[in-house]
Protein backbone atom coordinates (compact mmCIF):
# COMPACT_ATOMS: atom_id res chain seq x y z
CA UNK A 1 0.00 0.00 0.00
CA UNK A 2 1.31 3.44 -0.95
CA UNK A 3 1.46 6.11 1.71
CA UNK A 4 1.71 9.43 -0.14
CA UNK A 5 1.73 11.47 3.08
CA UNK A 6 4.72 9.55 4.49
CA UNK A 7 6.56 9.94 1.20
CA UNK A 8 5.92 13.66 0.98
CA UNK A 9 6.36 14.48 4.67
CA UNK A 10 8.65 11.83 6.19
CA UNK A 11 9.64 13.86 9.26
CA UNK A 12 6.04 14.69 10.15
CA UNK A 13 5.04 11.07 9.66
CA UNK A 14 7.89 9.79 11.84
CA UNK A 15 7.18 12.39 14.53
CA UNK A 16 3.51 11.39 14.74
CA UNK A 17 4.24 7.67 14.81
CA UNK A 18 7.14 7.81 17.27
CA UNK A 19 6.98 10.93 19.39
CA UNK A 20 3.97 13.20 19.52
CA UNK A 21 1.21 14.91 17.58
CA UNK A 22 0.54 17.93 15.43
CA UNK A 23 -2.18 20.53 15.66
CA UNK A 24 -3.42 22.39 12.62
CA UNK A 25 -5.66 25.43 12.75
CA UNK A 26 -6.14 28.65 14.62
CA UNK A 27 -7.29 28.73 18.23
CA UNK A 28 -7.43 31.09 21.18
CA UNK A 29 -4.30 29.66 22.80
CA UNK A 30 -1.64 30.05 20.13
CA UNK A 31 -0.59 32.53 17.47
CA UNK A 32 0.59 29.75 15.15
CA UNK A 33 -1.49 27.92 12.55
CA UNK A 34 0.47 24.66 12.83
CA UNK A 35 2.28 23.19 15.84
CA UNK A 36 4.12 20.01 16.83
CA UNK A 37 3.88 18.79 20.41
CA UNK A 38 5.12 15.86 22.45
CA UNK A 39 4.41 14.83 26.05
CA UNK A 40 6.88 17.52 27.19
CA UNK A 41 4.99 20.30 25.42
CA UNK A 42 5.53 22.47 22.37
CA UNK A 43 8.31 21.25 20.08
CA UNK A 44 7.81 23.57 17.11
CA UNK A 45 5.34 26.20 15.97
CA UNK A 46 4.90 27.87 12.64
CA UNK A 47 3.58 31.19 11.43
CA UNK A 48 0.16 32.63 12.11
CA UNK A 49 -0.89 32.55 8.45
CA UNK A 50 -0.01 30.50 5.36
CA UNK A 51 -1.15 30.77 1.75
CA UNK A 52 -2.16 27.10 1.78
CA UNK A 53 -2.27 24.01 3.95
CA UNK A 54 0.50 22.56 1.82
CA UNK A 55 2.69 25.57 2.67
CA UNK A 56 1.99 25.02 6.37
CA UNK A 57 2.85 21.32 6.17
CA UNK A 58 6.02 22.04 4.18
CA UNK A 59 7.08 24.54 6.87
CA UNK A 60 6.33 21.96 9.58
CA UNK A 61 8.37 19.34 7.70
CA UNK A 62 11.36 21.72 7.53
CA UNK A 63 10.91 22.64 11.17
CA UNK A 64 10.86 19.02 12.32
CA UNK A 65 13.93 18.21 10.22
CA UNK A 66 15.78 21.05 11.99
CA UNK A 67 14.41 20.11 15.43
CA UNK A 68 15.44 16.45 14.92
CA UNK A 69 18.93 17.58 13.92
CA UNK A 70 19.23 19.78 17.03
CA UNK A 71 17.97 17.00 19.32
CA UNK A 72 20.43 14.58 17.75
CA UNK A 73 23.33 16.99 18.24
CA UNK A 74 22.33 17.58 21.87
CA UNK A 75 22.17 13.86 22.63
CA UNK A 76 25.62 13.34 21.08
CA UNK A 77 27.22 15.70 23.61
Amino acid sequence: MRDDFALRYPSINRFILERGWIEIGSDDYSDSFVRALDPGGLVWEGQQFYDSLDDALADLERGLVQWTKEISETSDE
